[in-house]
């Protein structure tokens, strides 16, 4: 089989492995739990929207987020993120009950110096894609400052953790 930039489908790594060849790809084991937690309260609406195959978010990770939300006691806005620190400042600076505020979230990205004037798509979808590239461009300039600026003027002093693991 030849090389590919992209990983192997399963179905490619069952016939490679049938066929007595060395995979391309090396399987890691999974550990399952047992039995799924069933004290875990994951919002309706978040596990509707999760199902769905329309996103760039993998279906295993809005499960993964959803849950460690629920077991922690978090509603809907943080079953539908990873939930660390600066997921937690952004919906404390930007969210109008479980909406962004798409004029609040432009301004803390302008006062933390991130360029957003090329996001300017607006076909469907548009508000999740700009909230998630805006995440990723800030994560990468507060975890090398280690200071998140707010739209108000304020200095938010990063964790030492959040900012090593977040560091590249």
């Amino acid at each position: 089989m030849a090389r590919r930039k992209h990983k192997q489908t399963a179905e490619e790594l069952v016939v490679e492995l049938i066929e007595g060849n060395e995979p391309e790809t090396a399987v890691e084991p999974v550990e399952l739990d047992a039995e799924p937690d069933a004290e875990l309260e994951i919002d309706a609406e978040v596990a509707a929207d999760n199902i769905k195959r329309n996103s760039v978010v993998r279906p295993a990770y809005k499960k993964r987020y959803a849950e460690r939300a629920a077991a922690n006691g978090g509603g809907k806005v943080a079953q539908r993120s990873c939930w660390d620190w600066l997921a937690k400042t952004l919906a404390g600076e930007c969210l109008v009950g479980s909406k962004i505020n798409i004029d609040r979230f432009l301004a803390l990205l302008d006062a933390n110096g991130v360029d957003h004037s090329r996001w300017n798509n607006r076909n469907k979808g548009w508000e999740g894609r700009l909230r998630m590239t805006g995440r990723l461009a800030l994560q990468k300039v507060v975890a090398a400052s280690g200071v998140l600026k707010t739209a108000d003027g304020d200095e938010l002093l990063a964790p030492a953790d959040w900012v090593a693991k977040h560091t590249h």
